[in-house]
């Protein structure tokens, strides 16, 4: 990060004391790189006072892992690493300190060391109602998702970091503190992905990147992507997911932070995969082999695990993608984050309906069904019950309030049967636009899946789809794929 020698040319060199003061009002409120210069040159300003020298190298720390410059936070880290710990008994600065601490370790892959400061920080900042503790705890439980328990990951640390932010974000509305509400706006954006209406994700995020885009703050740019882009794969929107998700797993400048791009790496694998989009998704797995050897918790293993069996369907490889579906789930266990177990069954039970085995397709999906119901996963809830009633299950039509389409009368007064040729070939009782439906649900797509396709609501196909059926005299989408193929 470069910026000090033009700092101190734009204007009158001031203070050591007046510098470092600028630096932390820029820190909470204003463009990292300006921070972070303003943190060095205070710095140097105060060469002869040991203790704001370790202050002031630790706040150019935090400004360089806001800004998402890994070079720069891990020389800060390791100057301040160096350095003698401040003669003070104030609880702020040994959270700071057991923060730093954790952060260098974290980055340096040294995971042990990690874990005890980084607990410390989130058990700490989870009763205090300071702004900055609170951002530091968020950060800590979502970085580890609070590894004091092997699966304390995804919607469980979500959790814990959305009680951080909600209280973060009342503490810091006060003036000044601009960048410390966007992160917390941020981090309950990515909650909200998950249990959350689509319009309290996008007020979040909107929240979140007015001022990261403005004070180049890239992790809080990247969680507040991370949510829309996970909002889009709830709402089947495997093409908008595909194409946040790619910039953010982008190394270098215009990527996502370099501590988040492993978290993201599950969800661009299986956008990219849904998007028809495979290919693009293969160099990026390393990164998250890297990440699940850590073994941190089952959860990054069984994430590993679910992607690769992504890879294998998509390579047409069934026999290796159905040991991988069942190894994901063996990761999982029972006892881990019900929200990525729920999401393996799902794309498992996706899978399997398109292999044509629709009694074990519902088994996984109910049970996907089930979980994202418990907790709270509305829109996938929605895209499991499709694929159910895809599936054949009627409970999953019930469930989506689409009336059977067995009570609904033909449009022809006159009685249809399967596979009526009166008019020609089947599909020539279709208009156009039904024949093109039609296809795409014999191609195994689901309501949702056409309606992204076709930019319609789910509401508009359901409604095409009965008339369809009417149409042709047949009851189940079975029959529909036998006539477009036939």
């Amino acid at each position: 990060m470069a910026g000090r020698t033009a700092l101190s040319r734009q204007r009158p060199v001031p203070s050591g004391a007046a510098e470092l003061a600028r630096a932390r009002a820029l820190l909470t409120g204003g463009p990292a790189q300006d921070a972070y210069a303003s943190f060095r040159l205070a710095r140097d300003l105060l060469s002869d006072d040991a203790g704001l020298v370790v202050a002031a190298t630790r706040g150019a720390a935090l400004a360089a892992w806001a800004a998402g410059d890994h070079a720069a936070c891990l020389a800060e880290l390791a100057t301040a690493a160096g350095a003698p710990a401040p003669d003070t008994a104030d609880d702020v600065v040994a959270l700071v300190t057991d923060y730093l601490t954790g952060l260098r370790a974290l980055l340096e892959l040294r995971i042990t060391d990690a874990l005890g400061p980084l607990r410390r920080v989130v058990a700490q900042g989870s009763g205090d109602e300071r702004p900055e503790a609170l951002h530091h705890a968020a950060v800590a439980a979502l970085a580890l998702g609070d590894v004091g328990t092997a699966c304390q990951v995804g919607a469980r640390a979500l959790a814990a970091a959305r009680a951080h932010a909600a209280a973060g974000l009342r503490a810091a509305a006060g003036p000044g503190r601009r960048n410390t509400a966007a992160h917390h706006h941020a981090v309950l954006a990515l909650a909200a992905s998950v249990d959350g209406a689509a319009a309290e994700v996008a007020e979040h995020a909107a929240e979140a990147l007015k001022a990261a885009r403005r004070h180049g703050l890239e992790q809080t740019r990247t969680l507040a992507e991370w949510a829309l882009a996970r909002a889009d794969l709830g709402q089947g929107r495997a093409e908008d997911a595909v194409a946040r998700f790619g910039a953010l797993v982008s190394p270098g400048p215009g990527g996502g932070h370099f501590a988040l791009r492993p978290l993201l790496t599950p969800g661009f694998v299986e956008a990219a995969v849904l998007a028809g989009r495979a290919e693009a998704a293969r160099p990026v797995l390393g990164e998250l082999e890297i990440w699940a050897k850590l073994d941190l918790d089952d959860a990054a293993a069984a994430r590993l695990t679910r992607c690769r069996a992504l890879m294998a369907a998509h390579d047409g490889d069934a026999e290796s993608a159905g040991h991988l579906w069942a190894r994901a789930l063996e990761l999982h266990g029972d006892g881990c984050d019900s929200f990525e177990r729920a999401t393996t069954q799902f794309l498992y039970g996706r899978w399997l309906r398109r292999r044509r085995r629709p009694s074990q397709a519902r088994r996984q999906l109910r049970e996907a069904l089930q979980a994202f119901e418990r907790t709270g996963a509305a829109a996938w809830a929605g895209q499991a019950a499709d694929e159910l009633r895809a599936a054949g299950e009627s409970a999953g039509a019930a469930a989506s309030g689409i009336p059977p389409v067995a009570t609904v009368a033909p449009s022809s007064s006159l009685p249809v049967t399967a596979g009526d040729t009166r008019d020609g070939t089947p599909l020539d009782r279709l208009t156009p636009h039904q024949r093109r439906i039609a296809r795409y649900v014999a191609e195994g797509a689901t309501n949702r899946e056409v309606a992204c396709r076709l930019s319609l609501s789910v509401r508009t196909v359901d409604h095409h789809l009965r008339n369809i059926f009417a149409a042709l005299g047949v009851r189940s989408r079975v029959e529909l794929t036998r006539i477009v193929t036939g």
